[in-house]
C-alpha cells in the first residue's frame, strides 16, 4: 500500500501516544478513520486533532468515527469491526495498537494481573486482526499492523508478563503473515517493535508491590526511571510504521534502542541475559542510594 489518501484505516489506543500520532499522521494523508479507546474523552480530543490536521478538500470531508471499547471484549471488536464498515463502507488498515505494562516478579505476580496483561496486548491484537481480517480482504487491498515491542524481542527481569505477551504478538503477527503471502489476497501484515517511545504507558502501567526492594526502591521511581529510556516521540513511531506499511515490511524496528536490543539478542541469544542482569542490578544499587539520600534529606528537614 503505496499511499493512504481516501483509505480506511481503524486504529485501538488512539486516544493518545502512538495511536494518537498515527490518527493525526493518516488524516494528514486524506485517510478516514475508525478510533478506539477506553477513554472516550481522549479519544474525542484525537478525533479533533485529526479532523483538525486533514488536507481541507471541498466537497469530500475526511470521516472520522469513534467507539470506546476495551480490546480485550471480543464481542465489542467485533461489533466495532462491524461498525466501521457500516459507517465507511470499507476498511483497509488495521492497527492493533492499544496495550498496557505491568512490572512484577512471577513468583509474586496476581493471576488477575497476568490476565489483564494478557487480555489487552495479545487477545486485543488477536480480536483485532479476526473481526477485521475478511473485510480487509473484501476490500482488495489492506494491511495489519501489530503492536508487539523491543520487549518482544529482548527479554527483561520483572517484565515476564509483559514480555510474555509481546513475544506472542510477534510469534502470532509473523505467521499471519506467511499464512496471507500464501493466499496471495491482497492483505499483508507487518510486527512493529517500538523502543522507548515517549507515552504514558510507564505512568499508566502496573507495578506490583514485590517489585519494591528488589529492584526498585518506590513504585513511582520505578515509574520515572523506565520512562528516562523513552527517547522516540510518539510522531517519529508514527511515521516509521507508516514507511514500514508503504514498503510492506515484515518487521518494523523504531528508535536506535530497537534496533541496538536487536542487534544484541542476534549476537548473543543467550548471553544477553547475564548482560541484563548486571546492569538492573547496578541500577538497583543506584535506585537503593538515591533512596537512602533522600529519607535523609527528609529525616534532616524535620530535625
Amino acid at each position: 500500500m503505496k499511499n493512504f489518501t481516501d483509505r480506511v484505516a481503524a486504529i485501538t489506543g488512539a486516544g493518545s501516544g502512538m495511536g494518537r500520532s498515527l490518527a493525526i499522521a493518516l488524516a494528514r494523508e486524506g485517510c478516514h478513520l475508525s478510533l478506539a479507546d477506553r477513554n472516550a474523552t481522549s479519544l474525542a480530543e484525537t478525533a479533533q486533532l485529526a479532523q483538525a490536521a486533514a488536507p481541507q478538500v471541498v466537497g469530500a470531508p475526511l470521516r472520522i468515527t469513534t467507539r470506546a471499547l476495551d480490546v480485550s471484549d471480543r464481542a465489542a471488536m467485533f461489533d466495532w469491526a462491524a461498525e466501521t464498515v457500516a459507517q465507511h463502507h470499507r476498511v483497509n488498515l488495521v492497527f492493533n495498537n492499544a496495550g498496557v505494562a505491568l512490572s512484577s516478579t512471577i513468583e509474586g505476580m496476581e493471576y488477575s494481573d497476568l490476565e489483564w496483561i494478557v487480555g489487552v496486548n495479545f487477545w486485543g491484537v488477536v480480536h483485532g486482526t479476526k473481526a477485521f481480517l475478511p473485510h480487509l480482504k473484501a476490500s482488495g487491498a489492506g494491511h495489519i499492523v501489530n503492536t508487539s515491542s523491543l520487549f518482544g524481542i529482548f527479554a527483561q527481569p520483572g517484565m515476564s508478563g509483559y514480555n510474555a505477551t509481546k513475544f506472542a504478538v510477534r510469534g502470532f503477527t509473523e505467521s499471519l503473515r506467511q499464512e496471507l503471502d500464501l493466499m496471495n489476497c491482497g492483505v499483508s501484515a507487518t510486527s512493529v517493535h517500538p523502543g522507548g517511545i515517549q507515552t504514558g504507558i510507564a505512568q499508566s502501567g502496573r507495578i506490583s508491590k514485590n517489585m519494591i526492594g528488589f529492584m526498585i526502591e518506590s513504585e513511582q521511581q520505578g515509574k520515572d526511571d523506565f520512562e528516562k529510556f523513552f527517547i522516540t516521540t510518539a510522531d517519529e513511531a508514527a511515521r516509521v510504521i507508516l514507511d514500514g506499511v508503504r514498503k510492506n515490511k515484515r518487521r518494523v524496528l523504531i528508535g536506535r534502542d530497537a534496533k541496538a536490543g536487536d542487534w544484541l539478542a542476534r549476537i548473543l541469544p543467550s548471553a544477553y541475559q547475564v548482560l541484563v542482569v548486571m546492569q538492573t542490578r547496578r541500577m538497583a544499587r543506584i535506585a537503593h542510594k538515591r533512596a537512602l539520600a533522600r529519607d535523609a534529606a527528609a529525616t534532616s528537614r524535620r530535625a
